[in-house]
């Protein structure tokens, strides 16, 4: 069995899915991510907004243990909703990540991004800029295999 780590990707752009804007941040993500040691098993894009922020999330955790990364939609603008739909399908927060993400750059201070858990899946909302979101994965990288571990019930080193 693989030490690897499943972990999916889902861009948050009404621009993407109009075909108006190219997706860079969740490729950038996904590079991170197989880096690490995570074998990066989907990628999805969706429109901004709660409700469709919240059915993607469902449908790619359920069933799912691992990590989801969302990438877009933690700004300021009206459209960005991405932090309220992930509220509505996380069981519990895990501030601690946000907070780390959030310390990298000054930047970070303007992203909205909230980080928990549902089921066995961590969910990390990330800046939609590809330097922002590698810049704030990276910053929790580290610590995201021991936390998946630990949700799924596999054996760790404590």
């Amino acid at each position: 069995m693989s030490d690897r780590l499943a972990a999916k990707v889902l861009t948050v752009s009404d621009g993407v899915v109009h075909g108006t804007r190219t997706d860079t941040g969740g490729p950038a993500l996904a590079e991170l991510l197989t880096a690490n040691g995570f074998d990066v098993v989907e990628r999805r894009v969706v429109a901004d907004g709660v409700d469709n922020v919240a059915g993607a999330l469902t449908d790619l955790c359920d069933g799912f243990a691992g990590l989801v990364v969302t990438t877009g939609g933690t700004g300021f603008a009206p459209r960005d909703q991405t932090p309220e739909g992930t509220r509505a399908v996380i069981e519990r927060e895990a501030p601690g990540l946000a907070e780390a993400m959030r310390l990298v750059n000054p930047l970070g201070r303007l992203s909205r991004g909230i980080a928990g858990v549902r089921g066995q899946t961590i969910i990390c909302n990330t800046p939609g800029s590809p330097k922002g979101c590698v810049e704030q994965l990276a910053a929790i990288i580290d610590v995201l295999p021991h936390a998946v571990r630990l949700l799924s019930e596999s054996p760790t080193s404590h």
